[in-house]
């Protein structure tokens, strides 16, 4: 296999996405190497070429370099990718900032909110890292179709054109669109609020609702999202696309979706407790949930699903008061993307 040698590309973080996305780009032949916190589980990887905890039977690129040292992983790269629970994230960070070159674009993979004051995790890069360019990178991907090579599209949202056209062409293939954004708010919002909804989308289809209740909740999520983002500052238009509806209805309608399955759990009977043990990976919607919650309280903003999924998860009302809610909402117009209607 021939290596590109105008790109070195690290990604932070061996669970599921962060290991596709690493195969995904050495397939591209860019010199890539992947960071795992775990040694063992690293020195297996490498030795198997297979994440068996995350990906099992998924054989992964043979340029692939896996790892446990954060100063070999990142060591000449131009790129780097941080593919990490929010709960996490900073910590992180903060690990990898003092092998981080000024020169080095770093982007977030991931979909959540931080817990320390409503921050999202570009917010946090820039925090941490006022010296790099950093960006987002968010849209319908599962892992699992990504190392299958299905074909897939993706977002980079960033106000620096330059790690915008390295991310394409580090990620671009026929295989992998990549568009562009520069509305890094929209585009991390999105990512993270849809897994509330998939949550709700799971009970609703475990309950045996109909069709038209699938798209009734679907759609005044979307109206939710855009009415949520505009009180925030972002631009309503960004959940128009891949990172917003297209992720949307992704999560929403597959088993693959760890907060789908949740919620299709937790509809069938069980706690969320149980639910998420089930699933045994981390849930960012339970979490994301809890800070949206707050700040749609503190931004007057009318979020009716998210009210009555709260009131589900942590007030002990039904599954079903989510539908009775959002029946009994005042019936205002289908779409407003001005953010003044409510």
């Amino acid at each position: 296999m021939t290596i590109r040698k105008n790109h070195k590309i690290a990604i932070i973080g061996g669970g599921s996405f962060g290991t596709a996305l690493a195969h995904v780009v050495a397939s591209n032949h860019f010199e890539t190497r992947l960071w795992m916190r775990d040694s063992q589980r690293a020195l297996e990887t490498q030795s198997s070429r297979e994440n068996t905890r995350y990906l099992p039977g998924h054989k992964l690129a043979d340029s692939l370099s896996i790892s446990s040292d954060l100063e070999t992983v990142i060591e000449g790269c131009d790129v780097v990718f941080v593919s990490v629970p929010s709960s996490s994230f900073r910590e992180v960070v903060q690990l990898i900032r003092p092998f981080l070159k000024d020169s080095m674009g770093v982007v977030s993979t991931t979909k959540g909110i931080g817990r320390d004051g409503f921050t999202t995790m570009s917010e946090i890069l820039i925090q941490e890292l006022p010296n790099n360019v950093v960006g987002v990178l968010s849209g319908p991907n599962f892992a699992k179709e990504m190392i299958q090579g299905q074909l897939t599209g993706s977002v980079i949202a960033s106000t620096d054109d330059v790690l915008i056209k390295k991310v394409q062409d580090i990620l671009g293939s026929g295989l992998f669109r990549i568009y562009s954004s520069n509305d890094c708010y929209g585009v991390e919002l999105a990512g993270a609020l849809k897994n509330i909804y998939a949550l709700i989308v799971g009970m609703a289809q475990a309950r045996h609702y109909g069709q038209n209740t699938l798209a009734l909740l679907m759609t005044r999520a979307l109206s939710e999202m855009g009415r949520f983002a505009h009180a925030l500052g972002a631009d309503p238009m960004t959940f128009l696309g891949l990172a917003g509806v297209g992720d949307l209805f992704l999560t929403c309608n597959s088993s693959l979706s760890r907060n789908y399955r949740v919620g299709f759990a937790m509809g069938e009977g069980k706690s969320l407790t149980s639910a998420m043990k089930s699933v045994g990976q981390v849930v960012e919607g339970v979490n994301t949930l809890r800070l949206v919650k707050t700040k749609a309280s503190e931004l007057d903003v009318d979020m009716p699903l998210v009210d009555a999924l709260y009131a589900l998860l942590f007030e002990g009302a039904s599954a079903d008061s989510i539908i009775d809610q959002l029946m009994l909402s005042e019936q205002n117009s289908d779409v407003d993307f001005t953010g003044a209607i409510r």
